[in-house]
């Protein structure tokens, strides 16, 4: 059986926060996703995963709490935990522009990684702190904000006793993301103390990588990365979205196109029988440890490449530039 982790990297927005957008606002566009009097959010997404069957890991962002006070977390981890979804980890080291009192001295930088180990440390083990405070069960997973994760954020990890980490997408290795690993590795494996398993992906053209998000594949292209992980028994599919996923880049309207293409992904794995949807704590501990296989991405396909370009600008056209009525 291949695990499916469908992950909700779930933030508020740091662009909104510095544009003067007060705390309830910010939740209300960037947790609930709510535009047009209706949301498309977190609320949403588990409404879909739950008529499917299944699981959601929702990677909450606690950092927030430095800024406006750790109350409103509470009702976010409660909504996930209650309707049986897994909350793991999120840092966006952006907040800590505007926290009233740092942790770390005052010092800041963009993401997790351009902090030395001791104070990621610091920041990693506040973050779990508060999250747990709010009502998570214990935090076994994290993954950086925009990928921006280090080998010392691993170490840092394992030095707070956490088991998976989650920050490695190829498409961002050498650029945010300055994890050491192998942008080939497909499965999970042990580095610095903690298993990492990477987000997943197919090959979109010779030598590209294309990341499994919803905004970023096409349903033709997630269903060919799907069945192709259930076909050679991969262990693992990570995809990857947002809790504001789902509506147009300024959060005005929804998105349809991006809405119809996580209803795709979870038709398409409920109808797989090879697949089982899964969160973190439902992963074996020694998945890292196995002995390797040897694992291949979907090869690319011009047809489907193309179709996709094809149907991202129509996207872009009808929802962002709004020349067509939603």
């Amino acid at each position: 059986m291949t695990a499916l982790l469908i992950t909700v990297d779930t933030e508020l927005s740091a662009s909104l926060q510095q544009r003067g957008v007060d705390l309830d606002d910010n939740i209300r566009r960037s947790i609930w996703a709510e535009a047009q009097g209706q949301a498309h959010g977190i609320g949403w997404q588990m409404d879909m995963l739950d008529r499917h069957g299944l699981k959601g890991v929702f990677f909450l962002d606690p950092l927030p709490a430095l800024v406006h006070g750790a109350d409103f977390l509470t009702p976010i981890v409660t909504a996930i935990v209650e309707r049986g979804h897994e909350v793991q980890m999120h840092v966006h080291t952006e907040w800590l522009a505007w926290a009233k009192e740092s942790p770390v001295g005052g010092r800041q930088g963009r993401n997790i990684g351009d902090f030395t180990l001791a104070d990621q440390i610091v920041l990693l083990g506040l973050a779990r702190q508060l999250l747990e405070q709010a009502g998570a069960p214990a935090i076994t997973a994290f993954r950086a904000g925009n990928f921006g994760a280090n080998d010392d954020t691993l170490r840092a990890l394992a030095a707070i006793g956490l088991s998976w980490d989650s920050s490695v997408n190829p498409a961002y290795l050498g650029h945010d993301c300055h994890i050491d690993a192998d942008p080939g590795e497909i499965g999970a494996s042990r580095l610095h103390g903690i298993s990492e398993l990477p987000v997943s992906g197919i090959s979109d053209r010779p030598g590209r990588f294309r990341p499994a998000q919803i905004c970023a594949m096409s349903a033709a292209e997630m269903r060919a990365g799907l069945r192709h992980a259930a076909q050679e028994g991969h262990d693992a599919f990570v995809i990857v979205t947002h809790s504001f996923e789902m509506l147009s880049r300024d959060r005005q309207r929804p998105n349809g196109a991006v809405k119809a293409r996580f209803v795709a992904l979870c038709r398409e794995a409920a109808r797989l029988p090879q697949i089982r949807g899964a969160g973190f704590h439902d992963l074996p501990g020694d998945l890292a440890d196995r002995a390797g296989r040897s694992l291949t991405r979907v090869p690319p396909s011009r047809l489907r490449t193309g179709l996709r370009i094809a149907q991202q600008a129509w996207s872009t056209w009808r929802y962002e530039h709004r020349l067509v009525p939603a």
